[in-house]
């Protein structure tokens, strides 16, 4: 598998530190945060997002993921629907101009009704499939929020049926949702893009922690996935924009490396 991070852990650090820092830890990729208080969102113009990608193709760095914030199972009336359509759009352009491979996307369905959050959310993935395959991105939907386990998910990437849409398995909303991984996996293989990994004390205390130093089942989720023959990647999604007073990810980078590495090697055997 390859390993790559993402830069909710590394907040507003401009590119080429970025890059600096995935070569120096050994990370194959990068998970671009898409927002507008950091280098790289949708409002860039043509240069700069050729200058992004030639500083990661001239690194050996891949840019993984446009991460961006749309809610595609969120209720919308008929202006927000347009700009809801509007953003998913503008997030697949960036992926594309960037040579990422993916545009993740949340549900955001809140507390409404789940055949209509579903309904909606499988009616919005499909209709930007079409672009995301002609710009040779795949948009994937996150375990997160409305959806956190990977039977939800499915719920709305079945109906879609389409190469070009996909699953983003965040392991720690699959694990506040009660899912285990093996279920998780079976349900989402079909549509896997990627795993997220990363660590916290607990449902309770949701602080960013060292990988291997909180209770989320890292080894089982790695486990069923090499059982599986799967060989993707795996993302620490280190969430030290929201906590700020959780350790700097850059000191913990090449050991949550080697520590995904022992637990590859460990399932492998």
């Amino acid at each position: 598998m390859r390993f790559a991070f993402s830069t909710l852990g590394v907040p507003g650090m401009p590119v080429r530190d970025v890059i600096r820092l995935a070569v120096d830890a050994g990370y194959h990729g990068v998970e671009l945060r898409a927002h507008p208080e950091e280098p790289v969102h949708t409002g860039l113009g043509a240069q700069e997002r050729a200058e992004v990608a030639r500083e990661f193709a001239d690194a050996g760095v891949e840019i993984l993921t446009v991460a961006g914030y749309a809610k595609v199972a969120e209720a919308q009336d008929e202006a927000g629907e347009a700009a809801l359509a509007d953003e998913l759009a503008g997030l697949v352009g960036l992926a594309a101009d960037l040579g990422a491979s993916y545009v993740r996307v949340f549900p955001g369905g809140g507390d409404r009704p789940a055949a209509e959050a579903d309904a909606d959310a499988a009616r919005r993935l499909g209709a930007v499939a079409p672009l995301a395959a002609d710009r040779r991105v795949t948009v994937l939907l996150e375990t997160h929020d409305s959806h956190r386990t990977g039977t939800a998910a499915a719920q709305v990437l079945g109906p879609v049926g389409h190469g070009s849409v996909g699953a983003l398995w965040d392991v720690m909303h699959t694990w506040l949702g009660g899912e285990d991984p093996t279920t998780t996996q079976a349900v989402l293989a079909p549509h896997l893009g990627y795993v997220q990994v990363k660590d916290i004390a607990s449902a309770e205390d949701r602080t960013p922690l060292p990988l291997g130093a909180g209770v989320l089942p890292l080894a089982d989720c790695l486990g069923v996935l090499v059982g599986d023959g799967w060989d993707g990647w795996l993302c620490w999604e280190y969430e030290k924009r929201w906590y700020p007073s959780a350790a700097p990810l850059p000191d913990l980078l090449r050991a949550g490396r080697e520590h995904l590495e022992h637990l590859l090697e460990v399932a492998g055997k």
